[in-house]
C-alpha cells in the first residue's frame, strides 16, 4: 500500500493508503475523497477526475501521454501539474505522492 496525501481547495489535507497497482483515481473515490468526480469511472474519456501533482512530484510520475494531454485541456483550471487521477498508477516509488484537487472539475 501507498500513502496518497490529498489537499482539497481549503487546504485541508486526508492521507489515504491505496492499493499499489490501481490508479489514483480508484483510491480517492473509494475513499469518498470530495472534488474527484471520475463520471467515466477511469476510461480516459473525460477530465472529472482533474487533479494538481504537488510540486515535488512532478517529475517523478510518468509524464501524460497525447490522449491524457488532450483531455486535460478540458479541465477547469489546468495548470502545468495538472494530470488526471485515472491515469497515476499507485506504485511503491510514489509513497507520500501528494495531490491537489482543484475547486472545479471539466469534462
Amino acid at each position: 500500500m501507498v500513502l496518497v496525501r490529498f489537499v482539497d481547495p481549503a487546504g485541508q489535507e486526508t492521507d489515504v493508503a491505496i492499493n499499489d497497482g490501481i490508479s489514483v483515481m480508484e483510491g480517492a473515490v473509494t475513499a469518498g475523497i470530495a472534488g474527484i468526480d471520475a463520471d467515466c469511472g477511469g476510461q480516459l474519456s473525460c477530465a472529472t477526475c482533474h487533479v494538481y501533482l504537488g510540486e515535488a512530484w512532478v517529475g517523478l510520475v510518468p509524464a501524460p501521454s497525447e490522449e491524457e494531454d488532450a483531455l486535460l485541456d478540458f479541465a477547469a483550471e489546468r495548470q502545468p501539474n495538472s494530470r488526471l487521477s485515472c491515469q497515476i498508477i499507485v506504485q511503491p516509488e510514489l509513497d507520500g505522492l501528494e495531490i491537489g484537487i482543484p475547486v472545479h472539475q471539466g469534462g
